[in-house]
């Protein structure tokens, strides 16, 4: 079956929980099967969901803002495999829902108020259901 990966640039995010919170909002829209986030703590990270057909860019959208954060852009990508043959890496979900998402445990606050250290370089973390 056929696979749509959509990438949207989102700022505002700094740690795992952030990353849930838009995972969990992104995961309430109609065809998403999994979403995967590259974290840029303080920086633009980017959210990449997976679906069997194209998303509507406006409820992707809405659901990031119900998350808190800003999407500075939208992109679309080939079939699900190309773009991992791209050297994507992935976490487990244990780990995001853990709060870690690869921060360290070092460094002030994160700034969304839920205590988790900031002082980090890109991270990726995969919560959901992964491609069959």
């Amino acid at each position: 079956m056929p696979t749509t990966l959509t990438t949207l640039d989102v700022t505002g995010m700094t740690c795992g929980h952030c990353v849930s919170a838009v995972t969990n909002e992104l995961e309430t829209v109609d065809g998403v099967q999994s979403v995967t986030v590259e974290l840029h703590a303080g920086g633009t990270s980017e959210v990449t969901v997976l679906s069997h057909a194209p998303l509507a860019e406006d409820a992707l959208r809405a659901a990031i803002d119900e998350a808190g954060y800003d999407v500075t852009g939208v992109r679309a990508h080939g079939e699900a495999e190309e773009w991992a043959e791209e050297g994507h890496a992935q976490q487990t979900a244990d780990d995001a829902a853990a709060g870690s998402a690869g921060v360290p445990a070092s460094g002030g606050g994160c700034g969304c108020g839920c205590g988790t250290a900031s002082d980090a370089g890109p991270n990726v973390v995969e919560i959901g259901k992964r491609p069959s």
